[in-house]
């Protein structure tokens, strides 16, 4: 009878009836659709894998989400790289306070194997979180019993006062393995003038630590009339005291101490010209720092930090007793290690205006390290603001390289470096205006390390904005033997 009555009011009245036929598979495709998106929610709800509170979650890149959710094999073993610098700078840091109000840092669902007292293998998933930082993401825990508050290390993760932040940085490492090969050093260059500097290098090299190593303090002064004079001291292992959970390293009555993020300096040297004796104190600039990067195939390693991408130093430099007095010299500071055989690179370091910037990069003798693209780093006064990548450098033209090699090594007369990231570009020229060689012959390796100081020039776009800026740096790279010419 209902079947009757219905074909009949659609063939009487069709517009209507087709009009309310579709109005119920309207309501109906609705109905369907919110169970099931609340049963995607309530499935969410039970996932282990799932990450609560907060409006962005940041993952690492490449990963497969799925895999992740379902303990795939590749949701193993993730993480992100600098994760630490992320959470302070990159996104918890001034630059973002008008948009950021909180970052969490978490682990979830990482696969660990317990030893129990039995001698038993348990595989348990683990995760960790900062307790406060969860609660102001509405992520916090429900805890039945105890307590859920930071801990000491915690704070020191998040917000490190200026000790703990610099021993973070600029710590010494151990080898992975006896390698004759290996080094270590902390790298300052000071510029009372235009026309003077000063590299200094407080090295341990060898078989650290219980083969044949030992240490070195090498110091070049570019004197003000163009001429360089440079200053050794060689220090035997007994003598070297370095620190793997700080920055402070000594090498005999020469040392580098850091305290409360300044750094002290104490240099012993001589040279063919006499002797050189100095202490200084570098401050680095707030958030002028680049994280470390640390770069492994197969025995190769090569790490790298800069703690003082700009500082100035104070101080006295004594020359054969004859002394000059340092205040607030512009001076930069990196700390680098690994295996450094047969290793060439390319690096630069400059601070303008408003802008420091940094580059570089390895060239390695293993082709897994070969050719990886380089990066190129901008960093203001409210810490990073990009990070991008280059292939080369196109190095021009040719003209005298001063120092100890002799006046028939060539260096560049100038070069340029194009460096990108999505929809960022930077162009950086430099003009080459002083350069000094110097000959390496060791583990194979026949070519001129140039250390060249330029006059720079980046123009480009970061972040939907024109970015440009200019001034005097430091760059650095390597020619071969022969006439020495790039």
């Amino acid at each position: 009878m209902i079947t009757t009555l219905a074909f009949r009011h659609l063939r009487v009245k069709p517009l209507r009836s087709l009009f309310l036929l579709f109005g119920f598979s309207l309501g109906v495709g609705v109905m369907v659709v919110l169970l099931s998106v609340g049963e995607a929610m309530l499935d969410q709800s039970r996932d282990v894998a799932l990450v609560g509170g907060g409006e962005v979650t940041v993952l690492p890149e490449g990963i497969d989400i799925e895999a992740l959710r379902s303990g795939g094999v590749s949701g193993l073993s993730f993480g992100i790289d600098r994760a630490r610098y992320l959470t302070r700078v990159m996104l918890g840091g001034p630059r973002n306070d008008d948009v950021v109000a909180t970052v969490a840092p978490a682990i979830e669902n990482e696969l660990v194997y317990l030893g129990t007292m039995r001698g038993d293998t348990v595989a348990v998933r683990v995760g960790g979180e900062i307790p406060s930082r969860a609660r102001a993401m509405g992520a916090g825990l429900d805890v039945r019993d105890g307590a859920w508050r930071d801990l000491p290390a915690d704070s020191t993760w998040l917000a490190p006062n200026p000790q703990q932040l610099y021993d973070e940085l600029d710590r010494f490492h151990v080898p992975p393995r006896r390698d004759s090969t290996w080094g270590e050093w902390h790298y300052f260059n000071v510029v009372p003038s235009e026309t003077e500097w000063w590299y200094l290098s407080y090295l341990v090299g060898g078989e650290v630590p219980d083969g044949r190593w030992g240490g070195q303090l090498l110091v070049t002064h570019r004197r003000p009339d163009g001429r360089y004079e440079r200053f050794t001291a060689d220090i035997p292992a007994e003598q070297v005291r370095f620190d793997t959970t700080g920055a402070d390293l000594v090498l005999g009555s020469s040392a580098v101490r850091q305290r409360n993020g300044e750094y002290q300096l104490t240099i012993r040297a001589r040279g063919p010209g006499g002797t050189v004796r100095a202490d200084l104190l570098l401050r680095p600039l707030p958030r002028r720092y680049f994280p470390p990067a640390e770069l492994r195939a197969n025995d190769f390693v090569s790490g790298y930090v800069v703690p003082a991408l700009a500082a100035a130093a104070s101080g006295r430099i004594c020359v054969n007793g004859q002394c000059t007095a340092i205040v607030g010299a512009p001076a930069y500071h990196d700390h680098n290690w690994g295996i450094w055989r047969a290793v060439t690179w390319e690096w630069g370091a400059a601070s303008g205006s408003a802008i420091s910037l940094l580059y570089g990069g390895v060239y390695a003798p293993d082709s897994a390290t070969a050719g990886a693209p380089f990066f190129f780093a901008l960093v203001d006064s409210m810490g990073a603001r990009q990070a991008l990548r280059f292939r080369d450098v196109r190095y021009e033209g040719s003209r005298p390289a001063g120092g100890p090699a002799g006046s028939t090594v060539h260096s560049p007369e100038r070069f340029e470096l194009v460096a990108a990231r999505d929809a960022d570009t930077v162009r950086l020229r430099v003009a080459v205006t002083d350069a000094q060689a110097t000959r390496m012959a060791a583990a194979g390796l026949s070519r001129y390390f140039l250390q060249m100081r330029g006059r720079w020039r980046l123009e480009g776009r970061v972040g939907g904005e024109a970015v440009a800026d200019s001034g005097v740096g430091f760059f650095e790279t390597f020619v071969p033997a022969g006439n020495g010419r790039p």
